[in-house]
């Protein structure tokens, strides 16, 4: 899978997340992580959270931070803690907010971090960042309907 048809190929999966099909959406990410090597998935994730990042944009409209200022996407738990539970959930939410304020060392970082993990773990958190932009384009499609 070259360059081109992995970037069709994120689309098309992002589009069956949304859409709520989950056995669809599964189905391409395994696809698209058995065709790519660990540098084109990260590309993946960074195409998933610039989906994510825009969608942000759009939800938060003029009160979204603004790029060239001190202005930046924070990271709040309700339930302090709650994410050290679960560390394909925190992957996601920290590499989303990371890539959302421009901080791509964090991002990589993160990213690391996934690959030292268990496959399992791994893939769960890949899949953790493709459920979390697909709700916020599902929260996004919502608010432009209403």
């Amino acid at each position: 899978m070259n360059e081109e048809e992995t970037s069709q190929a994120v689309l098309g999966m992002l589009g069956l997340a949304v859409a709520g099909d989950v056995p669809g959406a599964a189905t391409a990410l395994q696809e698209i992580g058995m065709a790519g090597d660990t540098n084109r998935m990260f590309g993946v994730c960074c195409a998933l959270a610039e989906a994510g990042r825009h969608v942000l944009h759009q939800l938060y409209g003029d009160q979204a931070p603004r790029p060239g200022t001190s202005d930046m996407f924070v990271l709040q738990e309700l339930v302090p803690g709650a994410t050290d539970q679960d560390p394909p959930k925190a992957f996601a939410l920290r590499f989303l907010t990371a890539w959302a304020n421009g901080d791509r060392a964090t991002c990589m970082a993160l990213y690391d971090a996934a690959l030292e993990a268990s496959d399992e773990e791994y893939v769960s958190s890949v899949a953790a960042l493709l459920a979390d932009v697909a709700g916020l384009c599902r929260l996004a499609l919502k608010q432009k309907r209403a």
